[in-house]
């Protein structure tokens, strides 16, 4: 029996100055795709985060009100490491973020701050590749990423936007999302690939908290892992994948 041909990812459009990556917690882009936006930030793109929490509910021995300055903390250096200085919060609550009008609002306020032409988030489907149960809270915050790509641009949406400022952006081109069981193009994660594990171990506490693992064996293990995996549809080259939609 003839093997089912694995279709090729293609290579992410580079034609950009500015992306906005939006996500639910700390970490989500260091798990997710911190390994091409230091690519990115090399090539003199401009890079910002925005987090709709601050993480607090993400270590069970320590409470939020600790845990949620630290989070933030580890997050800003995190981000750095891959050359991103630019870190907002947008204060929703960790473990319980509702999708709808006000998730929707907030982020495309963060759109119309930035106006990015790329806008990257995390996995909005139920599932992670049909077998792990998704977050509530990456559910809400991919999806609502999605629609406020749009939102940003239509001065009727959320008209108390213009009038705090903030002019409709209908420049974003794409939304990238990381870590879809469907994706359709890729970015060599080689030149920055040990500054992707050096950002998602600055996650220290929260690493320690998840894994009994040495946190840069796990790290590294992690990272490479997915890098490889994505290789078999990139040509050979460990890749860091996306599945795009245009706008």
């Amino acid at each position: 029996m003839t093997e089912p041909t694995i279709s090729q990812l293609q290579p992410m459009p580079e034609d950009w100055r500015r992306a906005l990556a939006v996500v639910a917690h700390p970490d989500d882009l260091e798990y997710g795709c911190s390994a091409a936006i230091a690519a990115w930030t090399d090539a003199g793109r401009e890079v910002a985060y925005v987090l709709a929490s601050r993480g607090e509910a993400g270590i069970d021995t320590l409470e939020p009100a600790k845990c949620g300055p630290l989070r933030e903390q580890e997050q800003r250096a995190s981000a750095a490491v891959v050359g991103v200085s630019t870190v907002e919060f947008l204060d929703h609550r960790d473990g319980v973020i509702e999708y709808g009008a006000a998730l929707r609002r907030d982020i495309a306020a963060a759109i119309r701050r930035h106006r990015p032409e790329l806008v990257i988030t995390l996995n909005h489907r139920d599932t992670w590749g049909g077998v792990a149960w998704n977050t509530p809270d990456h559910v809400a915050v991919g999806r609502a990423t999605l629609d406020a790509a749009g939102d940003a641009g239509n001065r009727w949406i959320f008209p108390e936007l213009t009038d705090q400022g903030l002019e409709p952006w209908n420049g974003v081109r794409w939304v990238a999302v990381a870590g879809s069981s469907s994706p359709t193009h890729a970015v060599d994660a080689t030149p920055g690939l040990e500054r992707a594990v050096r950002s998602l171990l600055e996650h220290r506490a929260y690493i320690e908290a998840l894994t009994s693992e040495d946190p840069e064996t796990y790290v590294r293990g992690f990272l490479t892992g997915v890098a490889e995996q994505t290789a078999e549809r990139f040509g050979g080259t460990p890749a860091v994948a996306f599945e795009l939609f245009g706008r």
